[in-house]
């Protein structure tokens, strides 16, 4: 392939490579050149031109494939185009002389057909360059075309609509010859000639002015004519011609110079609609000029023609545009709406239904996508002027008394139709407007609901079907009018009970409401389903009273208890024992019964039983459906009792209809169709005794034994397999017209309606229907036999085998007897029934005997040849299913045998296509391994027929078989690959492009090679890369096939090798042909684009968006056209599919793609991703938004398609955002922000931002966005839409939360937020956040919060009694959170204030302008709002915590829970309840133990408020609600009791919480209930508690154990160590207390106060018992977390490494605060508890000391150091242990644990072993620490200090030594002072040698000299003369002389300051000893001397300067010269 790589065809290369493989090069050859032709420099392009010619033309005529001819002729065209023209009309002539030749033989045709593409690419290209030679070319395409066979008459077509689009208006002289010729061709035989004809006229009328003037009408014909027996393809063409040509009669898009010069009258529109109606009315038969006459006369109205003109219709108004509608809706509607009005049109019900349709999908089409949400609005009142209109008209007829005129009657019926198309587009528009269509509801002029209620009286069914349906889609878009709803309608019912239409029609609305329940998350009021209930048991009671209503009132009765069903379990649970009685009651008891029955009555009463039975039944299939969770043995029991009298009396019925009449049928399949539906959902084993009787009635059912219609199921398609679709045709089913195109397949799937089944008003819409569409009941009830059939015969016991045969051949039989059509019909059925039986589950031991096995293949293989073919589908799969289920070897050979036999022999096209799906359905289902040995002989036969060219069928399904056995062999096929690809590509260079369900499946054979290969496709072998290049080839020529779904097969095909081999996947070519898709107007298309931009996104979204953009920049190509990719790039292409698509799939895949493109790119370009959300969140008609209507008129520009009336900016075609656009851009903004944190410190740090931005201006920060993102969360928060509001309200909590802290550089002090004061909104998260400076601001939101605590204590909430209770509780839930968390954050406020110390004025060099002072809040202004409130708040918060805790219990103690609810729900919403509590108890608890803490453990409850808050008043939930005292006050308890109950209750609920939290619970929670624990133990009172019942502080800890264990975050476990301190302290202080007491008590007695304690006198500690082992238990656990070390069984692993890691600095301060807890332990025990612990306390403590005291850089001491010297001090002078039983064990532990401190220690921070070290002398009596060997090694460490290297481990040694020197007991020091004092000595006096250079050195220096100083100051006055001439020389020594000072450093400098002050300061101490020594020494005298001279002159000089730093000021020095 590599070798068809050059700019000439390499001649060569061709010849040696085999005839087969030579079109596959050459179409490679071209494809290289098309790419390289547009790059290539064009000096290049020139030399080389003549021979380039010469190739390609000689190419021309060696026959090529329709890929390659279309290829050939694009290069040629650009060849010239790009190079010289000279010979351009040699090769036109030559191509023309082709065309002419008279040659008519097949194999010439290709070359001709190639000849044909060139002229066509030549004129599209070059255009008018080639103008001179146009008329004969034109004209000898038109020759050839009068001769031509459909192929080459669809491909002249195509290369005449070229030649006319690159001629433009210079044609005109050959544009009459061209429509007479095209014209006679729109109804050929052949679809794809039609087709290509509307093509070439859609182009003509851009310039022909005739067709839309002159020829309006017969052009109109001729499409209606066109339309009848068209396919898909035809019916989108013709209908696009249709539409824009009558739209641009309407609108003309020519200069109106034309039109004047013409002379012609522009046609109106009321004209052009007449003319639309006559084909939607009429069809296509038959040329008429006035549609007058023919109407009346009768004959049916063609279906595909209705459909075409539906379509016709829709590109109609999408040509005019959206502004078009909006301004002629009105006239539109009534247009549209008299249709379904005409008596043509409702013929019979089902037509009447098919039109309905119709109109319905215009309106959708139309209304639903071109408008506007606020032209929806005006849309939507004009709808509804319509329907009081029509509603007035009937009441007229109605109310005239006289109802003889029959034409009154007719408009009724009539009537009903417009009724049920212009409310279900009401519904729909309301739906999909959801909140924002509130200003429809609420205008009252509008009168929208009043309208809508009026048509539930309506004399037809259906119009009050569809009504009711309306009123649901009001209800579901706008919640709170729901329960208003249903009480109007309750209250009309009751008022209205004498009309048989108000019955029917209210209690339709009612079912409707409460079947729409389920979408309203916040529900309807418990109270309501009583209601129901008892309106249904009134209209079931008052039935018998009046024959005039008995019917309705029946039938209504139970429509209200079938739809109370769906409100589910919570509510039904109350009602069961009533309906199970009452449906007892509807069934005759026993057979007598049914006898006597059938002996009485007369027909109406039959009628009003069955429709009862039938009701009864559908109530309880509802029950059933909805209820599954009450559906216990005993109730199915129940429920069976009534089953089993239905099916009894189902045997009856026929008699009964012999004897009343046959109107009585359609009850009778009623009761049938219920019973049907309620068993097929019951468990099978419930009736297994009435099987036989069961299946005999089914099958008497689907065989139409007694049914004398041929009525077939529709569940046929469905159970066939998805992947079959393309054999059938059912893909219609995944386009934009479904709802439509449903009418022209033959099964009666379009024909669904409201009024065939009314349970439906109230059942779950299936997904993706816009309104319910039960069938017929005829079809309805075969289906439900179908489907029970299937549940049924696999449970049939194997003992009956002889049912299986006889039922097998009695259908065998069935399709015998019967004949034509019949046969058809009841072969469908049973094929139906028996594939569903395979799929629901027969088993080998039902198909294992031989005979049953051979009945089932006798049927299955007969129909196999049968010609319809969806049963040869049906009968491949069923029996793929069978070879599944019985599983046998020989089974599978014997069919696969079979078959093949069959294909050998067999030349007819049935036989072929049914047994190749046969063999494809064997392979699918046993799948690669079960039929390994078949594979072979399978593929050779199956290749063998795929070349059979005279059969496109046979082609596609051996094809589609291939694809099937390729999927499921997997890697066994490996083998076969080569062959298959090769077959592949010849076809897909052959086969014409018109078979476009060949070429669909050769897409899918290619997609499953490419997925066998797999991950082998990367590899560089050369098979592999032959493979490779033959699937790119192959995807390529799919590409570009003019059909959707082939485009969209190699779509699929080229995703696969992106995921197997990405590099080899072309994106530059890829991308934006996907983005040209994005505009398809078919569905599969777009869906296959959007999932592989999707999967593209995940990758390489930069790549993506950057080709996408150059698809906007090439935007004037012509194949670019129709894709509209502005500045917004892709995503805002995407962004506006979003307003458009309905299709479920698409917009998730929308959405997942913007979301990838989103995470990777929107960090670098900010600005163009928040101006994009921006722009969809204004939702303003900017130009931002590619229209994608545009595509859909795909050549022409916009302009055209808005030539509007006014000046307004024509660029403007876009419909606004819609709202769920709007909301998912609101999730965007937040997901932006999310990233941003992600990614940099700086997008929320002004400052750094402004100085990265200096550095780089590209830099892009989101706090430079900051007031674009608050306007953009504002827009949302305020808009119309409720789903809008809440992101936009998400969105400002997290901007809130992101930016709170962000400082405003400007102003000091203050923070960004403020500048945006708007935010006011947003209560409790703005007030949390503490961004607020200005009371004022406060106040306002203040007052919000405030109103609505006024509500919840009154009980009278906004949502008083709209929506479910639960509801309710969620609203004060959510109160009382908002103010628990406004005051948690008041306290910290506060708390923060009172501990920060006062601000310090500021200097005026500092602040000029006193800014920040001003607006500072007083730290407690934010407590003084709250505090006013705190009682009513506490109580409440106390009730709430109650509530939460009872509903926290374990379902065995539901016993215990009040019976009439809490203070906040009731028992009916106990379930969702909780989910509320569960959300809001966090900041509750923690509010609550802060007010418990700061006041509220003094404050008592009022007996009014006991009354209110405690559980023994059964009235509280009421008393609460409206504050009053109960009658009898309760006995009120004392306030410890109190006390005791509330610490009860925030214990409870916090280790109930705390054992242990879900692990999707957020950690908010659990950092809220720590922090409250944490502040109830600061109060005096909790402490008492939890120390006096020590299980409970041994529970807390052991609970806090478990949440370590499993919360990993550092901040939990630091709040834990706080909690445990908490109770240690606690715990500390109750002993105190204790011993305290004893001591006072009596001293005489003989108890230890000391011996209190644990441990007691043994010592011993219980686990489980003992607060001091619990707490070591955690506190160790906390330790190896962070330092795994410490713990033998780790460092003894021999995974361990014995590695120091540094700690972090929050497991640092884990690991301080630990130690200080474990230091505490000690004092909780008695001395013997304290010999029992402390080994290993007094271990962990030296540990951590050793591993934390790490030497750092800047001298710090680490926080676990401090700690663990803190900890060494407490227990060395603890004061409980010095008792003389345990002073031997005490002095080994002390002694012990300073000789760890100081072995192996050498080399870590030795100052803090030095510390300790000094600790122990100074705290540790001399008895234990003054041993020999214990000395000896401190003095060696203090030694090896003194000798470091380092000053500032001098410094801190001098400093320790100095503490040690001064101990009060001699004897301990003393040995210290001679040991180390000469050290000391000999290192100051080195000190002259060497001067200090730094400050370091001088300090340690300095210290040194004060340890002297003291050491002088404790010697005896004998001895203070030899102890100052150590000191004094050598402070003189220190001195400099007068030279030598000035160029000293200043830190030697300072040393001599320092000496010369200390001088000055001993001499006047010790005056005689001093003189001793200076007299000694003279020469020290006078250095003295000089210096103390040369220091007071200096003075003298500067009286100025300051007075020399003294010693104090060293660090200020410091600090100043560590800078040098």
């Amino acid at each position: 392939m590599e070798l068809a790589h050059s700019l000439l065809l390499n001649e060569e290369a061709l010849a040696q490579i085999t005839e087969a493989k030579r079109p596959v090069f050459i179409f490679e050859w071209l494809r290289f050149l098309d790419k390289v032709l547009v790059a290539a420099n064009k000096t290049d392009v020139k030399e080389k031109q003549k021979k380039l010619v010469e190739q390609l033309t000689g190419l021309i005529s060696s026959s090529p494939g329709p890929p390659t001819r279309k290829l050939l002729a694009k290069n040629l065209a650009a060849l010239y185009s790009i190079g010289d023209t000279f010979t351009v009309f040699q090769t036109l002539d030559k191509c023309n002389d082709i065309i002419k030749s008279k040659d008519d033989t097949a194999a010439y045709l290709p070359t001709k057909l190639a000849a044909v593409a060139c002229v066509g690419a030549f004129y599209e290209k070059m255009g008018r360059m080639l103008g001179s030679s146009f008329p004969e070319t034109v004209n000898n395409l038109l020759k050839s075309l009068k001769s031509a066979e459909s192929q080459g008459r669809s491909e002249i077509l195509m290369s005449l609509q070229k030649v006319l689009n690159g001629l433009g208006g210079a044609a005109a002289s050959c544009h009459r010859d061209i429509y007479k010729n095209a014209r006679s061709l729109l109804t050929d035989r052949s679809m794809a000639v039609r087709c290509a004809v509307a093509k070439c006229l859609l182009e003509l009328q851009n310039e022909a002015v005739f067709m839309w003037t002159a020829e309006l009408e017969n052009v109109a014909t001729l499409c209606f004519k066109a339309l009848e027996n068209s396919n898909y393809g035809v019916r989108v063409a013709v209908s696009k011609l249709l539409g824009t040509v009558m739209a641009t009669a309407l609108m003309p898009k020519q200069a109106t110079g034309t039109m004047m010069r013409q002379n012609v009258k522009r046609a109106t529109l009321e004209e052009v609609l007449e003319l639309m109606a006559t084909g939607f009315l009429r069809g296509g038969s038959g040329f008429l000029k006035s549609g007058g006459e023919m109407l009346k006369v009768g004959g049916s109205v063609n279906r595909e023609v209705r459909v075409g003109v539906t379509q016709a219709y829709v590109v109609f108004v999408t040509t005019l545009g959206g502004q078009w509608l909006e301004r002629n809706f009105a006239t539109f509607l009534s247009h549209v709406l008299d249709l379904v009005s005409h008596p043509r049109a409702t013929q019979t019900h089902v037509e009447a239904v098919y039109s309905r349709r119709c109109v319905s999908f215009i309106l959708r089409a139309t209304v639903g996508s071109l408008l506007g949400e606020k032209a929806q609005i005006a849309a939507a009142k004009e709808i509804c002027q319509a329907i009081g209109k029509q509603m007035k008209a009937v009441e007229a007829v109605v109310n005239d008394a006289n109802s003889e005129n029959k034409s009154g009657a007719a408009d009724v019926a009539a009537s009903q139709h417009v009724m049920v198309c212009a409310l279900q587009e009401l519904g729909s528009l309301v739906q999909s407007l959801n909140a924002t269509a509130s200003p429809l509801i609420q205008e009252p002029s509008i009168g929208l609901l009043e309208t809508v209620t009026s048509v539930l009286l309506h004399p037809s069914m259906a119009a009050r079907l569809a009504a009711a349906w309306c009123l649901r889609c009001v209800a579901v878009a706008l919640p709170f009018q729901l329960t208003p709803f249903l009480d109007r309608c309750a209250e009309r019912l009751n008022n209205l009970k004498t009309s048989p239409e108000a019955v029917s029609g209210y209690s339709f609305a009612m079912a409707a409401l409460l079947g729409g329940v389920h979408q309203c998350p916040l529900g309807i009021p418990h109270a309501k389903g009583k209601m129901v209930v008892s309106i249904a048991e009134d209209l079931l009671r008052t039935a018998a009273q009046n024959s005039r209503l008995s019917l309705q009132r029946t039938q209504a009765g139970w429509l209200l208890l079938g739809a109370l069903m769906t409100l589910g379990p919570s509510v039904v649970r109350y009602h069961l024992p009533k309906m199970l009685l009452l449906w007892r009651n509807v069934f005759p008891r026993s057979l007598k019964e049914l006898e006597a029955e059938k002996a009485r009555g007369d027909s109406f009463t039959w009628q009003v039983t069955l429709e009862g039975r039938a009701g009864a039944l559908c109530a309880m299939r509802s029950f059933v459906a909805h209820c599954p969770e009450l559906l216990t043995e005993d109730v199915i029991r129940k429920l069976m009792t009534p089953i089993e009298c239905a099916m009894t009396m189902m045997s009856h019925i026929p008699s009964v209809i012999k004897a009343h009449g046959a109107h009585l049928k359609a009850s009778a399949a009623m009761v049938r169709l219920r019973l049907y539906d309620i068993l097929a959902l019951l468990p099978p084993k419930t009736y297994e005794g009435s099987f036989n009787a069961l299946l005999r009635e089914l099958v008497a059912e689907f065989t139409l034994t007694d049914n004398s219609a041929n009525t077939t199921t529709s569940l046929l398609r469905s159970l066939c397999h998805y992947d079959d679709s393309v054999l059938l045709g059912s893909w219609l089913q995944e386009t934009d017209h479904k709802s439509i195109e449903d009418q022209v397949t033959k099964n009666a799937s379009g024909s669904g309606a409201l009024e065939h089944d009314p349970s439906s008003i109230y059942l779950r819409i299936p997904a993706g229907e816009a309104v319910p569409g039960p069938l017929p009941l005829g079809v309805s009830v075969i289906d439900a036999s179908v489907a029970l059939f299937g549940v049924v015969f696999p449970h049939v016991s194997y003992k009956h085998r002889s049912v299986y045969i006889s039922m097998l051949d009695h259908f065998a039989e069935c399709v015998k007897q019967a004949k034509g059509v019949r046969q058809q019909a009841v072969q469908l059925n049973i094929f139906t029934a028996v594939l569903s039986a395979l799929k629901v589950g027969l088993n080998k031991s039902t198909l294992g005997p031989e005979e049953v096995r051979k009945s089932a293949l006798t049927l299955v293989m007969g129909a196999l040849d049968n010609p319809n073919p969806i049963l040869r589908c049906a009968a491949g799969e069923a029996l793929g299913r069978m070879a599944q289920v019985v599983g046998e070897a020989s089974f599978i050979a014997r069919m696969a045998q079979y078959s093949f036999d069959k294909l050998k022999s067999a030349r007819d096209v049935v036989s072929r296509t049914g047994h190749s799906l046969a063999l494809g359905c064997l392979h699918r289902y046993v799948g690669g391994i079960g039929s390994g040995q078949h594979l072979k002989t399978s593929v050779s036969i199956l290749l063998a027929l795929a070349q059979d060219g005279t059969s496109p069928e046979v082609q596609t399904w051996s094809l589609h078989s291939l694809a099937l056995i390729v999927d499921s062999s997997g890697p066994m096929y490996r083998g076969y690959v080569e062959p298959t690809l090769s077959l592949v590509l010849t076809l897909l260079l052959t086969v014409p492009p018109s078979h476009t369900e060949v070429h669909q499946c050769l897409g899918r054979c290619l997609g499953a090679i490419i997925t066998t290969v797999g991950p082998e496709l990367q590899g560089n072998g050369a098979t592999i890369s032959t493979i490779r290049s033959s699937c790119l080839v192959g995807c390529a020529i799919t590409q570009d096939h003019s059909d959707s779904l082939v485009q969209a097969a190699a779509i699929s095909c080229l995703q696969q090798l992106h995921m197997f081999a990405p590099r080899h996947v072309n994106l530059s070519s890829l991308v934006p042909s996907l983005c040209v898709h994005l505009c398809s107007s078919h569905l599969l298309l777009r869906r296959a684009a959007v999932a592989c931009l999707r999967q593209l996104a995940q990758r390489e979204a930069s790549e993506v968006c950057e080709y996408a953009m150059s698809l906007a920049k090439n935007a004037g190509d012509k194949e670019s056209s129709g894709v509209n990719i502005t500045e917004t790039g892709l995503e805002g292409v995407l962004f506006g599919m979003l307003d458009r698509e309905t299709d479920r799939k698409l917009c998730s895949d929308i959405h997942d793609t913007l979301g990838h493109m989103l995470s990777s790119l929107a960090v670098e370009n900010l600005s163009h991703w928040l101006m994009l959300c921006k722009d969809v969140l204004a939702a303003s008609k900017s130009a931002h938004f590619p229209c994608i209507y545009t595509c859909l008129l795909d050549e022409m520009d916009d302009d055209t398609m808005f030539t509007t009336l006014g000046e307004e900016d024509k660029s403007k075609p876009s419909v606004a955002p819609r709202w769920a656009t709007r909301v998912f851009a609101a999730d965007c903004l937040c997901r932006v922000i999310m990233l941003c944190e992600n990614a940099n410190k700086a997008h929320f740090d002004l400052a750094l931002a402004r100085s990265a931005r200096l550095k780089n201006p590209k830099n892009d920060f989101l706090v430079l966005h900051l007031s674009d993102l608050i306007r953009m969360a504002f827009m949302a928060a305020t808009d119309h839409s409720n789903q809008l509001r809440m992101a936009g309200l998400q969105a400002l909590e997290d901007i809130i939360k992101k930016f709170a802290s962000v400082p405003e550089p400007e102003f000091p002090g203050h923070v960004i937020l403020e500048q945006y004061q708007e935010i006011v909104y947003l209560c409790h998260a703005w007030i949390g956040s503490g961004v607020v400076s200005d009371l004022n601001d406060l106040r306002r939101v203040h007052n919000l919060l405030v109103s609505s605590l006024d509500k919840v204590q009154t009980g009278k909430g906004s949502s008083s009694q709209l929506y479910r209770e639960s509801a309710t509780t969620m609203e004060k839930l959510a109160v009382l959170k908002a103010w628990a968390e406004v005051y948690v954050v008041a306290m910290k406020i506060k708390k923060e204030a009172e501990t920060k110390p006062k601000r310090v004025l500021k200097s005026a060099e500092e602040d000029e302008d006193d800014f920040g002072t001003m607006d500072e809040l007083p730290p407690d202004s934010l407590i003084t709002l709250v505090q006013p409130e705190l009682p009513a708040l506490s109580r409440l918060w106390l009730a709430a915590l109650k509530d939460y805790a009872l509903l926290t219990l374990p379902a065995e103690f539901a016993t215990q829970l009040p019976p009439d609810g809490g203070a906040f729900y009731t028992p009916e919403t106990i379930d969702t309840a909780r989910l509320h509590y569960r959300n809001s108890w966090a900041p509750i608890l923690h509010a609550v133990a802060l007010w418990l803490n700061s006041t509220g453990f003094n404050v008592s409850e009022s007996t009014e408020e006991t009354a209110a808050a405690m559980p023994n008043s059964q009235k509280r939930a009421t008393s609460i609600m409206l504050n009053q005292t109960p009658g009898t006050p309760p006995t009120t308890k004392s306030l410890p009791e109190i006390n005791k109950d509330r610490m009860h209750l925030i214990l409870g609920v916090s280790i109930q919480f705390l054992c242990s939290p879900r692990p999707e619970e957020p950690v908010e929670h659990v950092t809220s209930c720590l922090q409250a624990l944490h502040t109830l133990l600061d109060s005096p009172c909790a402490r008492i508690h939890i120390a006096e019942d020590q299980l409970l502080g041994v529970e807390l800890l052991s609970v806090l154990h478990r949440l370590l264990l499993t919360w990993d975050p550092p901040s939990v476990q630091l709040l834990v160590t706080g909690v445990v301190q908490q109770i240690v302290r606690a715990a500390q202080d109750y002993l105190q207390e204790k011993r305290n007491t004893l001591n006072e008590d009596d001293n005489d007695e003989k108890e230890n106060p000391l011996a209190l304690g644990e441990g007691g006198e043994s010592g011993g500690l219980v686990p489980g018992k003992s607060l001091v082992f619990a707490a070591m238990e955690l506190l160790m656990f906390i330790l190896v977390r962070h330092m795994p070390h410490l713990s033998s069984k780790v460092s003894d692993s021999p995974s361990h490494v014995a590695a120091k890691s540094h700690l972090s600095e929050e497991s640092a301060r884990l690991v301080a605060a630990t130690v200080n807890i474990l230091s505490d332990l000690p004092s909780l025990c008695s001395p013997a508890g304290c010999m029992t612990i402390l080994p290993t306390i007094l271990f962990l403590i030296t540990r951590v000391l050793k591993e934390t005291a790490v030497k750092s850089a800047d001298n710090q001491v680490p926080p676990p150091v401090t700690a663990a010297l803190q900890g060494i001090k407490t227990i060395v002078t603890l004061p409980t242990v010095k008792t003389d039983e345990t002073q031997k064990q005490w002095t080994g532990l002390i002694r012990s644990t300073l000789v760890l401190c100081w072995l192996k220690s050498f080399g870590l921070n030795d100052i803090s072993i030095l510390t300790a070290i000094a600790l122990f002398l100074w705290s540790a009596s001399t008895e234990i620490i003054g041993v020999q060997s214990l000395q000896n090694g401190c003095m060696n460490r203090f030694r090896s200090a003194l000798n470091s290297s380092d000053p500032w481990v001098q410094a801190k040694c001098y400093q320790l030594l100095l503490s040690v020197f001064q101990h009060t007991n001699r004897a301990l020091s003393t040995p210290y002072i001679h040991s180390l004092a000469p050290i000391m000595v000999e290192k100051l006096k080195a000190v002259e040698r060497s001067r200090p250079n730094n400050n370091l050195e001088l300090l340690a220096v300095q210290e040194g000299i004060k340890v002297l100083e003291t050491l002088v100051a404790l010697g005896e006055e004998q001895n203070r003369v030899q102890l100052l001439a150590l000191l004094v020389p050598t402070l003189i020594s220190y001195l400099l002389n007068e030279n030598a000072f000035a160029s000293a450093s200043a830190a030697s400098k300072d040393l001599h300051e320092f000496a010369l002050q200390n001088l000055m300061h001993i001499g006047p101490l010790y005056p005689h000893a001093f003189k001793t020594v200076m007299g000694a020494a003279p020469e020290l005298k006078t250095r003295l001397e000089t210096a103390v001279r040369a220091s007071q002159a200096s003075k003298a000089k500067a009286a100025a300067r300051q007075p020399p730093p003294t010693v104090h000021s060293t660090p200020t020095i410091k600090l100043k010269t560590s800078f040098f």
